[in-house]
């Protein structure tokens, strides 16, 4: 089966759904989403989106607070164009419907998170992702040129190579036309063209055994471009949360949000000592790479599982209203946040590489566009900023519909792509199969190229990856095609990439901390 439209959407996110309210004037959208279509990674966003609203904050201030946490690896140009728009694309958030929480006297009630010099976050109690979602799916639904096809799983991107070219890294011109997408509801794989693709797939967090993702993040637009030979960077730069909640066999891992230590909260050993003042001035509020490496090695030194967070000493009211959900599933557990400590512990949480795209979200491959967290634009460089993931994606998707709008006048469908060819494959004699091989990859990342690693790990998380990639696509070939399958082909895709930059990358900066390479400092603008 054969769809057309003009532009396609892969992902349901903050970047899809805002690209998709750009473009729907101009064409026929189609979204595609492989489970419900608010399932992403920005409904789970607690903390908030940051921009400069008010004085004494600045555009200036903003930049810099971006370039330090980045560690000399952003690029400034982006960052700038990112952070200068702030408050334009909010307040386009605001005119699609999104409510963000108000002080008495009317003005934004804004948060400060680690890294920030300026109280700059705007929320929505601690669900602002959540609030997000909800809005721009209800402007979505709204517009007639906007079609959402749910539980739809794209397989790959097409290119020249489905028309019996051959496509390789070094080829110039590599074009995309549509996806290949497998419905879930009938397990029937349907062939969609297109005139424009925008890749809005989210990260990778179940590439690692302990993660804040939901399930749906296995790095799905990272594995298709990487594999339609599309140009993919930074990846070695994989962003941990310091503070999920450790609440072992829960998953994914529930976070406590970077605006709880931005309201006060203090971490400290389970002896109830403070630690942080050992790592860097900044104490708690430390951009999140340095305290997750503090975390992790204060974990080491004393054999421990975990830390605390403590909130005891703050207004219990204000407490509550500001994070009713966080204080809530505390309680659930027998955690009283007014009273007791919280056990927290780091988790895998953002992807600050992905695919490599320009100013405009234009990928190398013509007429793929990436936005969000599968992309990698610049704005992050070594170690993102807390709360501008959000702003990114709606910056980034602005400027990818602009460019789309025009580009798509000049662009034709691919009329010969063939449809999906599953002669020789069948059903999976062992679900047993793909379920350990998910487990082996998660295992290899987790323990060899974590918060820290060494050049030894590295090498041996890239001699037991092979043995599983070899594996794994032998079994593709022959297997009949569903979701687990394409998830796991793409997380140990995605392993791979995350191995092989890391092993390039000969200094420890950022996200990427090599004992081997430890004598870098800290960036300095």
């Amino acid at each position: 089966m054969k769809r057309k439209t003009d532009f396609l959407i892969i992902g349901s996110g903050i970047a899809g759904l805002s690209y998709a309210l750009k473009v729907a004037p101009y064409g026929k959208v189609c979204m595609i989403t492989k489970a419900n279509e608010d399932e992403s990674n920005t409904k789970y966003a607690q903390g908030g989106i940051a921009a400069v609203m008010y004085s004494p904050d600045s555009y200036e201030k903003h930049i810099q607070d971006t370039l330090i946490a980045g560690d000399g690896i952003c690029n400034e140009e982006v960052v700038r164009m990112v952070i200068t728009e702030s408050t334009e694309r909010i307040y386009e958030l605001i005119e699609w419907g999104a409510k963000f929480d108000k002080t008495a006297n009317g003005d934004y009630d804004l948060a400060r998170e680690g890294g920030h010099s300026e109280y700059r976050i705007l929320h929505h109690k601690d669900n602002t992702g959540f609030e997000i979602e909800r809005a721009l799916l209800a402007a979505v639904h709204n517009h007639p040129n906007i079609e959402i096809l749910d539980h739809h799983f794209a397989i790959d991107i097409l290119t020249q190579h489905h028309l019996g070219i051959e496509v390789n890294s070094r080829t110039p011109g590599i074009e995309c036309y549509g996806a290949y997408v497998l419905n879930l509801r009938n397990n029937q794989i349907e062939t969609i063209l297109a005139k424009t693709i925008l890749m809005a797939t989210g990260g990778a967090g179940h590439v690692y055994s302990t993660t804040t993702n939901p399930v749906i993040a296995t790095g799905d637009g990272v594995a298709m471009v990487y594999r339609a030979k599309g140009q993919v960077e930074g990846m070695e730069f994989y962003q941990f949360h310091p503070t999920s909640l450790y609440n072992p066999g829960e998953r994914p891992s529930f976070l406590i949000s970077e605006a709880v230590r931005g309201f006060g909260g203090v971490l400290k050993t389970i002896d109830g000592k403070e630690f942080m003042q050992k790592y860097d001035a900044r104490k708690s509020l430390a951009p999140r790479d340095i305290v997750a490496r503090a975390i992790d090695n204060e974990m080491k030194i004393r054999g421990d599982d975990y830390v605390y967070l403590d909130c005891r000493h703050l207004d219990k009211e204000e407490l509550i209203k500001h994070f009713p959900n966080i204080y809530k599933k505390c309680l659930a557990l027998g955690i009283d946040m007014l009273k007791d400590f919280i056990p927290v512990v780091p988790a895998a949480h953002y992807m600050c590489g992905g695919i490599k795209v320009d100013k405009k979200g234009r990928s190398s491959i013509a007429n793929l566009y990436a936005v969000g967290e599968c992309s990698s634009t610049g704005l992050h460089g070594a170690n993102r900023l807390a709360s501008n993931s959000l702003l990114e994606a709606v910056v980034f998707a602005h400027h990818a519909a602009m460019n789309a709008i025009e580009s798509i006048k000049t662009v034709k469908f691919c009329e010969t792509i063939p449809d999906w060819n599953a002669e020789g494959t069948a059903q999976p004699e062992e679900m047993v199969l793909l379920i350990q091989s998910l487990r082996e990859v998660q295992a290899i990342m987790t323990n060899y190229v974590g918060i820290v690693r060494s050049d030894l790990r590295l090498q041996r998380a890239f001699d037991r990856l092979e043995i599983l990639y070899k594996e794994n696509e032998a079994l593709y070939l022959k297997t009949t095609v569903s979701a687990k399958l394409c998830e796991v082909r793409n997380l140990i895709n995605v392993a791979y990439i995350i191995i092989k930059h890391a092993r390039k990358r000969k200094e420890s900066v950022g996200l990427h901390y090599n004992v081997n390479y430890s004598t870098s400092t800290s960036y300095i603008p």
